[in-house]
């Protein structure tokens, strides 16, 4: 059986600047140019589901998937609530929806669709969607990042995301909403001097960038809690995304990368990348990290019956 048709993967910011105030700086410009090139790719594909994993959308408990047809509001960011509103109305594919979620706990996850009026969409969501679908040419599916998933927890997620796609049949765009390092400035900043908030972030970015323009995604799923370890930021930014996307793409290295911009995003590292399956890869490794099928749940460190 082929797997599922993944047409590409898009890796973008969560920050509302590339959407609200791209003239700020030559920075956010380039950002704004690189969701148009995405875009674009988009329309010229033959895409009939954009598939989001917003790690602005933080859940608890289980994974919560979006399921209201037209989820319609005004969303104003948290930290840049100066930059303005941003009013939305989606598309979203309801039917794919409650296949993820029936595919999510078929291997074992807790998982529930959300769908009442007012549900308040992130804005890491609200920037892609706007910017990469602004039309709403194409329906869309959002999933949300649990706050305490493992890893393993994490990959079966993204095994059912491609469980949903093949059944469906549908072609898919892969969409993670993720900063690279996400260390800010604490005080106003002038837009045309952002900058990585220290050399030690922006080198670990660019060895992270050098994976994703090398196509080497499931390498940078594997060494992700290295990663983690060096740059020190929350762990639903730092290595789920990669985890996640690996799962849903395919876990491998088999792509075509492109870094079509990293940019300062009030001293976060901000990129757009695609990465489109290809039939080279830099060469596949006998990775360390297991690979899981199912989720059964945390496992015990100690032996409670030795207490």
């Amino acid at each position: 059986m082929t797997g599922p048709d993944i047409l590409f993967g898009v890796y973008c910011p969560p920050h509302p600047q590339p959407l609200l105030s791209p003239e700020a700086s030559d920075g956010y410009g380039k950002l704004r140019d690189a969701y148009e090139t995405c875009r674009k790719r988009i329309e010229e594909s033959e895409a009939d589901l954009i598939l989001v994993y917003s790690t602005t959308w933080p859940s608890i408990i289980g994974h919560q998937i979006q399921a209201h047809p037209e989820p319609e509001w005004v969303h104003v960011d948290d930290d840049f609530h100066f930059l303005g509103s941003m009013p939305y109305k989606f598309r979203i594919d309801v039917e794919f929806a409650e296949a993820f979620r029936d595919a999510a706990e078929s291997r074992g996850l807790q998982s529930r669709t959300v769908a009442y009026d007012g549900f308040p969409i992130d804005t890491g969501s609200v920037v892609a969607l706007k910017l990469l679908n602004p039309e709403n040419r194409i329906p869309a599916c959002i999933v949300s990042s649990n706050m305490y998933a493992n890893r393993a927890e994490t990959i079966v997620l993204g095994k059912s995301a491609r469980d949903a796609i093949q059944e469906q049949g549908k072609k898919a765009v892969v969409v993670v909403v993720s900063s690279l390092s996400n260390r800010m400035f604490t005080e106003h900043i002038d837009p045309t001097e952002d900058r990585i908030h220290s050399a030690k972030d922006d080198e670990w970015n660019r060895k992270i960038l050098e994976f994703f323009g090398d196509g080497r995604l499931e390498d940078l799923s594997q060494l992700s809690r290295e990663i983690h370890g060096q740059i020190r930021v929350q762990k639903v930014v730092a290595y789920k995304p990669a985890w996640w996307m690996s799962a849903t793409m395919g876990q491998h290295n088999n792509y075509t990368g492109e870094v079509l911009a990293y940019e300062a995003l009030h001293g976060s590292g901000g990129a757009v990348v695609m990465l489109t399956p290809a039939s080279g890869s830099v060469g596949d490794k006998e990775f360390d990290e297991d690979d899981v099928e199912h989720y059964h749940g945390d496992r015990g460190v100690l032996d409670k019956g030795a207490l």
